[in-house]
């Protein structure tokens, strides 16, 4: 058994807990993603952005 802190602990069980539940939520949501590359000049390389399309 690893020994963990509390703070460990913690953030161990938020990672099992959003593993869980967003899941479901995310299939709940209605739409389609749509994920586009773009360049970005600024940045000076391709960027991807994603949307939720009803």
């Amino acid at each position: 058994m690893p020994n963990l802190t509390r703070r460990g602990f913690i953030a161990a069980s938020l990672a099992a807990c959003t593993a869980r539940t967003l899941p479901p939520l995310a299939a709940k949501v209605g739409g389609r993603r749509v994920l586009t590359l773009s360049y970005d000049k600024a940045l000076g390389m391709m960027r991807a952005i994603e949307r939720v399309v009803p």
